[in-house]
């Protein structure tokens, strides 16, 4: 994999230890009737916070506002937008089945348009039901939910040690790497969804359906 994008425009290296930078991130709070993907988790604030040069998102086993499990999910919308680029995440996965992190992101204009006209690009996913499997995924119109477009791959100590996970999104490609492997690649053109400005997502879901049905979303 060679990067046709070196000039860095935004980092964020979480070396301050405490809370997330509200300049920069947002909290989406509740359940939302399941995010439309059958979540079992109650969003907080208070699930994620910043420590030893990491952000920190944990999902627990506990009560609260009528679910039995809760996480978090932060967004950059409306702070930090972009159009192509290479976006490179470190990250550890949790493990355990049920498990649902994601490093994803949807288009500015999702509030008027919705999904999936808006566009949605899934740089890494990992079902704790599946250890090691890395989903890269793309959802648009003609392509979305159980039809999406999608690649995977698998690697080793996905929950016990660190790899880089990494988009290259420009006019006529969008490759998903990690660890500086390409396992999906997608031929973009002015016609897809993916041609404006998107934002971040990190959040760990907790989703039991997909222990025993895998179904790939």
């Amino acid at each position: 994999f060679a990067s046709e994008y070196n000039e860095l425009i935004w980092e964020q290296d979480f070396n301050a230890s405490g809370t997330l930078d509200a300049a920069v991130w947002n909290f989406e709070t509740g359940n939302n009737n399941g995010w439309g993907n059958e979540e079992k988790q109650y969003y907080t604030a208070d699930n994620a916070i910043v420590e030893d040069g990491n952000l920190v998102i944990t999902a627990k086993a506990e009560s609260s506002n009528g679910f039995d499990y809760t996480s978090s999910r932060v967004t950059t919308q409306d702070k930090f937008e972009f159009k192509y680029g290479r976006v490179e995440v470190r990250a550890k996965l949790p493990e355990g089945g049920g498990t649902w992190p994601a490093i994803w992101m949807l288009g500015s204009d999702f509030n008027e348009v919705g999904w999936p006209a808006t566009g949605e690009i899934d740089i890494m996913e990992h079902k704790g039901n599946e250890p090691n499997k890395i989903h890269g995924t793309l959802h648009y119109p003609g392509r979305s939910g159980g039809d999406a477009d999608s690649g995977t791959t698998t690697i080793s100590n996905a929950s016990s040690d660190f790899h880089i996970y990494t988009l290259e999104w420009s006019p006529e490609r969008i490759l998903f790497v990690v660890d500086g492997e390409v396992f999906h690649t997608f031929a973009n053109n002015s016609t897809t969804a993916f041609n404006k400005e998107f934002f971040l997502i990190l959040n760990v879901a907790i989703n039991l359906r997909r222990e025993i049905y895998p179904s790939g979303n």
